[in-house]
């Protein structure tokens, strides 16, 4: 059994701060970290490539630690 949770057919929201000139895209899969308690975070510009699995108090984390 795998503890990998199914990407297949997932949204991805990119990240507000990922710019806009083909550098620095960052995807994250909001939808899951209900699920499995792990946020997927990819690269936008390689869908297909690795996927890091986040959990999801460290993702909460950053995403405060960004925001300041």
């Amino acid at each position: 059994m795998s503890n990998t949770p199914d990407l297949s057919g997932v949204e991805w929201v990119k990240s507000s701060y990922s710019n806009g000139g083909g550098g620095g895209c960052v995807e994250w899969a909001p939808g899951v970290a209900v699920v499995s308690g792990v946020v997927p975070v990819r690269d936008s510009k390689v869908t297909d490539g690795p996927t890091l699995a986040v959990p999801l108090d460290a993702w909460e984390a950053l995403v405060r630690h960004v925001g300041r």
